[in-house]
């Protein structure tokens, strides 16, 4: 299996290789015999619970202490999900079937796979679903790997996972070694449920398997909260909670407390010891709480990936706007992270109308709302999660701003004195349409364009303005004339009531509009409907030419034309309540709706889409790939590395004229080496979690000797048991999901290194993606311990003797030559491990047997390889609170081997 080596390091050290499994074998048995789970009541009214510890020992993610009062009872199931019900229903709906039967516990299973096995209950006793989706995908084993627009609704009486509160209460009061399977009494197998249980009570909730929760993962804090569900999204990863231990975990690694791993644990990941339990109930009042501390009962929900819109507008930077009307603030998502994740500006101001700049690095917004005449304020400020550079237009009155760029290069904001009725064309002469010039984040000179407040937008070539709140009105210039000198005022659509207009930002003068089932929308469509259930879309003249339906049980509101993207309008959707519940944007080529957002009353978006300038049409570059060195798929099990490596490549595109030293690892070397500390050289770090000598290979030979111009040294990780991967076991994986790497092979060259260079420095790579718990802006680990050691390989199969063994030894042998050629010294470095590693057979977490390890470092020493050993194979001077864990430093012992590896470097000079 491919991606073993990092599947096996995922869930609480539990992993052993396929051939120490101790599943048992599938049979034939007819899985129509398995019962259910039983579904055990639990009284939780009143009651109050723990989540994380105020323990020094635990990790960061862990503590504080918190909380949790539930206002509500609830069900669980007695046991975990078994095979025979998971087979049962899931083989027939999906196609997937596990490899083991009966009473075992359903595992080797995804999140998704477990919330859609939840739905599938729910449907057979004819239940709404807790899960909704738009889309499902599948590897070739039929697992779920990805719900495209995922949601779980908490107003639900349908099946569903626990929520970890949940779980923790029900676990506390159940909570005894002597009734749970662990390494202790397992004797390292899975066990069928309930085996140390009495008749009526949970079992298994303690060992066998760990379980999912229901929770998005997030941060504790020191607080009481009330029915608490978990973080609002997934953040920039969609990390998952598992809770209780597994069958090869000793008693001391297992607690209440205990909420994933050391790596990160997301919806896609599945392991032979990760199973399930269900429970089922409304949850009313929940309460969220996001990783800035802050609770909230209500949320906004991302529903689609940057990389499904990726296929609708052609490029990855994309950036959404609006309004959250329950708190009032400006909410925004940035798609070119890789992974959309709702971000608030919170601040006293109430934002309505937002729209992003041109450029996409900026927002205008309102004070007050289209339809309601009064006073309001304009304000821009950058889109970002501090909202800096926050400016105020000093005028009486200004509503509704639309970004514009004239001809000559020059940025305006358009805007209206005020947005209210327009009926009235006494009132509507009296209000008044202005442009004023925005640049280098100051307002200019306002000038009066013309009379009226067509706040719906005007044409570049101002020979049209339109607007709405009642009446859609037109301002139509004569041909040859300029500035509306010369121009008809026109009301269009019949005198029909009209709202949400919105003039097209591609020169197409073509108006967006809804109505409230008019005549002339009823005669145009050829049937009725109701109030917004359409939007329309006339032409330069007024006359309409394309009309799209709403999505069933919704309406449309909030109606905008894209910014950038040529036929993309984005709206609210209301449902049959009023609730603006959701944002969706309309592709009109094909009138196909995607759902963006959900959440309580989502207001005013606006959507940018990175357009080509004439300039961007004249570079051979593909603008969208070049630099971009991480792509967000929820089928890379290995995004921490990928999001690691992305922001190295930065990183060495930033520095690459001045680098003089580069050390390329895995997370060993990555934790041990603060490249800031090196006088030697101007050093760069470069080590990826998981990395090997495919990797460094590849990245020596195609970056860093080519292009690192002032290069003389190259520092290269020398672990043993990485010695014995192959090229798919880690590479083609990191390579696959890195459109900036594929982009280089074919493109990348001296003439255009500067390009990529400046591109890949305009991406940002969210650090909640890191594969481990680094300390804050650093690639740092907290002081912890050696701990005890484990094994993840199976180094029977590690012969010195190996295939993969001498292919990886002509890799580095090539290398070498390389290096050799561009007149750069080679250092081979082995970090640290737990010395307790020398009372074994093997010379680390990933193998081989010391043995061999010894005879691997002899023969590269014979052979003219400078190693740098400060692991001595556990004889060296690291101690206990210098380590993370057995395999990694923590920040004290990098400052060690930093000082030592500096050292060396200086006798270089």
């Amino acid at each position: 299996m491919r991606l073993f080596l990092y599947l096996s390091m995922l869930v609480l050290f539990c992993a052993c290789s396929n051939s120490e499994m101790a599943m048992p074998e599938y049979t034939s048995e007819d899985d129509e015999s398995v019962a259910f789970s039983k579904m055990i009541s639990v009284s939780a009214a009143g009651e109050e619970v723990t989540l994380g510890t105020n323990s020094n020992n635990a990790r960061t993610n862990e503590r504080p202490a918190m909380q949790v009062k539930f206002s509500y009872d609830f069900s669980m199931s007695r046991s975990e999900v078994t095979c025979g019900e998971f087979n049962r229903l899931m083989k027939k709906s999906f196609g997937l079937s596990l490899n083991c039967h009966g009473y075992y516990p359903a595992t080797d299973v995804t999140y998704y796979d477990a919330v859609l096995f939840a739905n599938e209950r729910s449907k057979r006793e004819g239940r709404d679903t807790a899960y909704s989706y738009s889309k499902a995908t599948f590897d070739k084993n039929h697992h779920c790997t990805n719900l495209e627009g995922f949601f779980f609704s908490t107003e639900s009486e349908g099946y569903r996972l626990p929520t970890e509160a949940e779980w923790l209460l029900v676990a506390g009061r159940n909570w005894s070694f002597d009734k749970g399977w662990t390494a202790e009494n397992s004797k390292l197998k899975i066990q069928t449920v309930c085996g140390k249980a009495k008749k009526d009570e949970f079992c298994d909730l303690l060992g066998n398997v760990i379980e999912w929760v229901n929770d998005w993962f997030g941060n504790l804090k020191d607080t009481t909260l009330l029915n608490y569900v978990g973080a609002p999204d997934g953040g920039a990863l969609g990390q998952r909670v598992i809770k209780g231990g597994c069958y090869r975990n000793a008693n001391s690694f297992i607690t209440l407390y205990n909420r994933g791993d050391i790596y990160t644990v997301v919806s896609s990941t599945r392991a032979e010891y990760v199973g399930f339990r269900l429970a089922k109930g409304a949850i009313p009042e929940p309460t969220w709480m996001g990783g800035d501390g802050k609770a909230a009962t209500s949320r906004v929900v991302p529903l689609a990936s940057s990389s499904a819109l990726h296929s609708l507008t052609g490029t990855h930077k994309m950036k959404l706007a609006f309004r959250n009307d329950i708190t009032g603030n400006l909410a925004y998502i940035d798609y070119s992270s890789g992974v959309p994740s709702v971000i608030e500006i919170e601040d006293t101001l109430d934002v309505y109308h937002p729209e992003i700049s041109p450029d996409g690095n900026r927002v205008a917004f309102c004070s007050r709302i289209e339809g309601v005449s009064g006073k309001s304020a304009l304000y821009v400020r950058d889109l970002n999660a501090e909202g800096t550079n926050l400016v105020k237009l000093e005028v009486e009155s200004a509503v509704i701003p639309r970004w514009q760029v004239l001809e000559n290069g020059t940025t305006i904001i358009i805007y209206v004195t005020d947005a209210g009725n327009n009926k009235d064309e006494t009132s509507f002469k009296e209000t008044s349409t202005w442009q004023v010039k925005f640049a280098n984040g100051k307002f200019g000179k306002p000038t009066k364009i013309l009379d009226g407040a067509y706040h719906g937008g005007i044409s570049e070539d101002k020979s049209l303005a339109v607007t709405g709140a009642r009446l859609l009105r037109a301002r139509v210039a004569k041909p040859g004339s300029t500035v509306f000198k010369e121009a008809s005022d026109l009301v269009w659509y019949d005198s029909a009531q009209a709202c949400n207009v919105s003039l097209s930002k591609d020169r197409s003068k073509r108006t967006l509009f809804l109505d409230f089932g008019a005549g002339p929308g009823r005669k145009f469509v050829g049937e009725s409907y109701g109030m917004h259930e359409r939007l329309f879309v006339a032409d330069s003249t007024g006359k309409l030419i394309q009309s799209v339906a709403a999505p069933a049980g919704y309406s449309f509101d909030h109606t905008e034309w894209g910014q950038g993207g040529e036929n993309l309008v984005v709206a609210s959707l209301s449902n049959l309540d009023g609730a603006h519940k959701k944002i969706v944007l309309v592709d009109m080529s094909d009138s196909s709706v995607v759902e963006l957002v959900e959440g309580d009353e989502l207001w005013h978006p606006s959507f940018w889409v990175k357009g080509k300038s004439d300039a961007d049409r004249d570079v051979l570059l593909d603008l969208d790939s070049a630099g971009m060195y991480f792509d967000y798929n929820p089928a890379n099990l290995l995004q921490g590395s990928s999001v690691e490596l992305a922001m190295r490549m930065q990183m060495f595109w930033k520095n690459y004229r001045n680098i003089e030293c580069v050390t390329l690892g895995s997370s060993m070397l990555l934790d041990a080496v603060i490249d800031t500390s090196i006088t030697a050289f101007k050093t760069l770090n470069m080590g990826v979690t998981l990395a090997d000598l495919f990797l460094f290979k590849y990245i020596a030979s195609r970056y860093i000797l080519r292009y690192a111009e002032k290069i003389k040294v190259l520092v290269v990780e020398l672990s043993p048991g990485f010695l014995f991967r192959q090229e798919n076991d880690y590479f083609y994986y990191v390579r696959l999901f890195s459109p900036g790497l594929i982009y280089d092979e074919h493109h990348l060259s001296h003439e255009t290194k500067d390009v990529v260079a400046a591109l890949s420095q305009e991406y940002s790579y969210p650090r909640s993606l890191f594969a481990q718990n680094y300390m804050d802006d650093s690639f740092l680990l907290p002081s912890v311990s050696w701990g005890d050691t484990y094994v993840d390989a199976d180094v029977s199969k590690m012969p010195y003797s190996s295939v993969k063994l001498r292919r990886n030894r002509e890799m580095l042998d090539s290398l070498r030559t390389e290096t050799e050629r561009r007149g750069v010294k080679l250092i081979l470095a082995i970090t640290p491990q737990n010395p307790d590693f020398a009372k074994t057979e093997s010379f680390g977490s990933f193998g081989p047997k010391m043995e061999v390890a010894k005879k691997i470092v002899s023969a590269l020493e014979k052979s003219g390889y400078y190693i740098f050993d400060e692991n001595k194979f556990g004889e060296h001077d690291y101690t206990s609170e210098m380590a993370y864990n057995s395999n990694h430093l923590s920040y004290l012992g990098a400052r060690q081997f930093t000082a030592r590896l500096d050292s060396l470097l200086k006798t270089l000079r």
